[in-house]
């Protein structure tokens, strides 16, 4: 029997939500919900079929609805998820999961208190190249994972809501928490905004973990092109990742140094210590398949079999957590924030 989910947010995302649950065997999209008439306008003639409403609270007053996808600014997140969740409804939410580590945790007592699933749309992780970096790093292919060094910039879209860290670091943070084994521990985070008034638009995150893993990540809305790569160093290989390349995205590089003793060796021991090691690359093959629709699949199978996803509440609670101390480094002007353990 199918899953019947409404979509609440018809914007820049929610297209593709209808599409994508429209398309998955498992749901049957009943309803699309948006403030905006025109957006509405839209759906309705995109999707005949399916009932539309300018007030989400239709949604949860309907008995026969067993879930809802949220894709709206994030400041209405925490509310409509919250009443979703007391009206008996599975939730489906665009990221970043909330404003706040207190709203997060709230939603997350809720669903479990409800027994219902609450899962973040970390988009992602459910990619074939993130999921193979992944598999790389459980096989132990990559060795000890020594850093993680992103660049995510374009031209726009300026939010007035959040910062840039809330709208393209995310991806990262929800990345890392998906493919590193280490637990972050502090953060530190710069930036500026150029339209006055305006959250940063540009800011440059380091993220310190457990061990001696370190990760950096540069954001910025106002670049003159757009940069999607991010490099993850290990003792044993190196790997750059690059989402814009259109077939190999991921390259495994066989390159890096060996740490030798000096043998008594007193003299040149800098030298004598580091052997530089440079082997072959290859690119993997990667599993082909839209991280949407596997993410709406893992959606179904959450609720069928009531299993956490990997991008569950506390997975989004995790990315919050670091978010919310970045912003508060980022007002401080770069000083170290400690984070609280989960």
């Amino acid at each position: 029997m199918s899953i019947k989910i409404g979509i609440i947010g018809y914007g820049y995302w929610g297209p593709n939500l209808v599409r994508n649950f429209s398309e998955t065997p498992e749901f049957k999209v009943t309803w699309i919900s948006d403030i905006n008439p025109k957006r509405l306008a839209l759906a309705a003639a995109r999707y005949p079929a399916i009932k539309t409403s300018a007030d989400g609270q239709t949604l949860f007053d309907d008995p026969n609805l067993d879930a809802v996808a949220i894709a709206t600014p994030v400041s209405a997140h925490f509310e409509l998820a919250l009443r979703a969740l007391r009206a008996g409804k599975h939730v489906f939410i665009e990221k970043p999961l909330t404003e706040t580590v207190e709203q997060a945790e709230r939603l997350i007592e809720e669903a479990r208190k409800r027994n219902l699933i609450l899962q973040v749309d970390h988009t992602f992780i459910y990619t074939g190249a993130v999921r193979k970096i992944r598999d790389l790093v459980r096989e132990g292919v990559l060795g000890d994972l020594y850093y993680y060094d992103s660049v995510r910039i374009n031209l726009g879209l300026f939010q007035p809501d959040i910062s840039v860290l809330w709208d393209l670091a995310v991806h990262d943070l929800s990345i890392m928490d998906y493919v590193f084994p280490a637990a972050p521990v502090a953060v530190s985070a710069t930036g500026i905004n150029h339209v006055e008034g305006q959250p940063a638009n540009i800011a440059f995150l380091t993220v310190f973990f457990e061990n001696s893993a370190i990760a950096h990540l540069h954001v910025n809305w106002l670049a003159p092109v757009k940069m999607r790569r991010t490099l993850i160093g290990g003792s044993r290989r190196m790997v750059v990742y690059d989402d814009l390349e259109p077939s190999e995205k991921i390259k495994v590089y066989d390159k890096g140094i060996t740490l030798n003793g000096t043998n008594g060796n007193k003299e040149n021991i800098y030298q004598a210590l580091i052997d530089y090691r440079s082997g072959d690359m290859w690119a993997p093959r990667l599993e082909i398949a839209e991280a949407l629709r596997v993410e709406a699949q893992g959606f179904g199978h959450s609720i069928n079999q009531g299993e956490a996803s990997p991008s569950d509440g506390a997975a989004g609670l995790r990315v919050v957590r670091i978010l919310e101390a970045a912003t508060r480094s980022l007002r401080e002007r770069g000083n170290p924030v400690e984070l609280a353990r989960s």
